[in-house]
């Protein structure tokens, strides 16, 4: 019996609950501080003890791996915490593409298949003497929001910078990316391509609370300036949005643009789970600021299952299951190359 594994992280119990309600055995590469969370779970046959995830790619899990028939479905950690060529080295086949998560973790090439897609996409800002307004700073790959922030001149670019290096959140040598920031209701759109079906599907959205951020948005503005930190953006929680029913038609268009772009760029393309990240704008209009090319930790907001997807299937889905029912068609079908490798 083929089996779905993945890492003790992000959004494992949805993946594998959902494969489990697809038939599917379950394995799960676990840090040995998270064994006693995921013990808890009935529904993960087998427990990869690890004292990191960069083991993933190493003998005993590629053993274990081979064994169970595992297709290993990448989430955040594995994308935050592995390195390009670990991820290469990985034996067993991996959901989706996983060349898709270099260009996920390299903000060069993210921007440039966005652009590529169409999406309206924030100017870049070249260096921080050319900040003349508000911009974001951002790490490189998946680092969840910590250690991002906002200024609106050079210097209060360097102050935070050098506030951030100081407390250990970013290192002295890292490379910052710097974007236009562009105000608007944050809107994560979470989607899902089949090769099997050649069909883009709609999943739902999600926002992000982010830590302290959100706190200083409490503060009087008058007593803002006078707070001495550097709030910070790292993700904290999820909640679900639903959109205007009118925006909809706008969202399938940007994700079946999206698919053909990465098509065209990184062959054979996306498929599986993947979000378009940003916000829309005062005229309803959509600024595209990021993407994910595997599913995002919101879509666990819908466990029970998606609304939107309830009307194409019919029964309660979630992404874990949707993603472990592609797996499941595809092996049935000897097409199992198409959808993981």
């Amino acid at each position: 019996m083929r089996s779905v594994a993945t890492l003790g992280s992000h959004c494992a119990l949805q993946l594998l609950k959902g494969a489990k309600d697809e038939g599917l055995r379950t394995v799960l590469v676990c840090e040995r501080g998270r064994l006693g969370l995921y013990g808890r779970y009935p529904f993960i046959d087998v427990t990869v003890p690890v004292d990191s995830f960069a083991e993933v790619a190493g003998q005993e899990c590629r053993r274990v791996l081979a064994e169970n028939k595992s297709v290993l479905v990448p989430h955040g950690t594995l994308v935050a915490q592995l390195g390009e060529s670990e991820i290469s080295s990985i034996e067993a086949p991996v959901f989706g593409n996983r060349r898709m998560l270099r260009w996920e973790s390299d903000r060069v090439l993210k921007e440039k298949l966005m652009r590529e897609a169409g999406l309206r996409v924030p100017d870049p800002v070249a260096s921080p003497a050319d900040i003349s307004g508000p911009v974001i700073a951002k790490r490189q790959g998946a680092a969840g929001g910590r250690g991002y922030f906002v200024s609106s001149t050079p210097q209060e670019y360097e102050e935070k910078r050098a506030a951030l290096v100081s407390d250990g959140t970013i290192s002295d040598g890292e490379e910052l990316y710097l974007q236009r920031y562009v105000p608007g209701v944050l809107a994560y759109l979470q989607y899902f391509y089949s090769p099997l079906h050649g069909r883009l599907e709609f999943f739902g959205a999600d926002q992000r609370h982010e830590s302290d951020i959100e706190g200083l948005a409490r503060i009087p503005a008058a007593q803002q300036p006078g707070s001495g930190w550097t709030p910070s953006f790292n993700v904290i929680g999820n909640s679900p949005i639903v959109l205007r029913e009118s925006l909809l038609d706008g969202a399938y268009r940007m994700g079946e643009s999206f698919v053909e772009a990465s098509g065209r760029l990184v062959g054979p393309g996306m498929n599986g789970p993947f979000c378009i990240e940003g916000v829309y704008g005062a005229d309803a209009s959509f600024t595209s600021f990021e993407f994910s090319a595997r599913i995002v930790a919101g879509t666990s907001v819908y466990m029970g299952g998606s609304p939107y997807y309830g009307l194409l299937f019919g029964e309660e889905m979630s992404m874990g299951r949707r993603i472990a029912r592609e797996i499941r068609e595809a092996d049935e079908s000897g097409r199992l190359g198409e959808v993981a490798f």
